[in-house]
């Protein structure tokens, strides 16, 4: 016998927006901690060139990031094309 509740998920249709919200949610804080946690441990022993150089490219793939989530490269591309171009 089938599950009434298994039926009812298959004519709704499968998505991927519970999960994207989820990784949104939950992924991306732990794996900032995670980093938060490293670079501490990493200044801890006195290496503060290498926690600099780490914070930067950690800055630039927050950004890349924020980018991605939110849906707004191309206007962000754009905006950042005309101040090169004038």
């Amino acid at each position: 016998m089938i599950d009434p509740e298994l039926v009812a998920l298959a004519q709704g249709g499968v998505g991927t927006a519970g999960v994207q919200t989820w990784i949104q949610e939950n992924v991306v804080p732990l794996v900032l901690l995670g980093i938060a946690v490293i670079l501490l441990w990493i200044g801890g022993r006195g290496d503060n060139a290498g926690v600099a150089r780490r914070s930067v490219g950690l800055i630039i793939g927050l950004v890349a990031l924020g980018i991605a989530v939110s849906g707004n490269g191309p206007e962000i591309g754009s905006f950042l094309a005309g101040l090169l171009t004038g």
